[in-house]
């Protein structure tokens, strides 16, 4: 389980983009942060890695204890996927996924090749994403739903117990996003991963998620299962403008 209490994150100029959070995070759970552009979602969920510093409050690991005395463990046990999938383009898919290891190695041996155990962790974990015969291909020829493929594989190469991915469908069209994400949500069911994602989007935060934590300037605004969420609650996290449903029919 991951634990945030009374977490709270004010940015420079006094911008508060969390009110002060307290939420847990269940093993094995698929929870979706939904929200508007600006709610506060992406801030939370880079704070359960450390990569935003709160201003208030703490973060919890089992395991782990407070992330802030301990890290570089937390991280190492920890799979982050990012929006604009953050790969090296020259480099191989291969290369990209074994940088998921590198947390797991000293300084100085993540200066050196790698052993061929750590590629064949690698190379099963593009396997698991469908891009396998893509291997040594380099990441900048791949469409944007390999890249972000790619993005996952380099996650799980982490073998790890907790699943970030912040807005990881967002720059795919409709049609390519409902596939990494329904490929994301198969993985994360059969290892058994807790997951945290970041969406905007209803229509799938509704279709994977097993838990909704909605945010809205800075607030909870909703916490609950899909089916609980009602046209009021929609409203209040998007305005007056709901998030419009996607076009699944669209081509990759």
């Amino acid at each position: 389980m991951i634990r945030v209490e009374g977490l709270e994150v004010v940015y420079p100029g006094g911008n508060r983009a969390l009110a002060a959070t307290t939420l847990a995070f269940q093993p094995g759970a698929f929870t979706v942060l939904l929200g508007a552009s600006g709610a506060g979602k992406s801030t939370l969920l880079r704070s359960l890695n450390g990569l935003v510093r709160p201003t208030a409050g703490r973060v919890e690991a089992d395991g782990v204890g407070d992330i802030r005395r301990e890290l570089r463990a937390h991280r190492a046990a920890t799979g982050m996927i990012f929006q604009q999938h953050q790969l090296i383009g020259r480099l191989t898919v291969l290369s990209n996924v074994l940088m998921g290891r590198l947390g797991h190695h000293s300084t100085l041996r993540s200066l050196l090749p790698l052993p061929r155990a750590e590629k064949l962790l690698a190379l099963e974990a593009i396997g698991r994403v469908g891009l396998l015969d893509h291997a040594l291909r380099r990441a900048d020829q791949l469409s944007g739903g390999q890249q972000q493929r790619v993005g996952i594989a380099r996650a799980l190469v982490q073998k790890p117990r907790l699943i970030l991915a912040d807005e990881p469908v967002a720059s795919l069209d409709p049609a390519t996003a409902d596939r990494v994400l329904g490929l994301l949500h198969g993985i994360c069911r059969q290892d058994r991963l807790t997951a945290v994602v970041s969406l905007h989007q209803l229509d799938f935060a509704r279709r994977y998620a097993d838990r909704i934590v909605a945010l809205a300037g800075g607030h909870v605004v909703f916490d609950g299962r899909p089916e609980m969420l009602t046209p009021d609650i929609v409203t209040r996290i998007y305005g007056a403008h709901p998030q419009p449903e996607p076009e699944l029919e669209i081509a990759a």
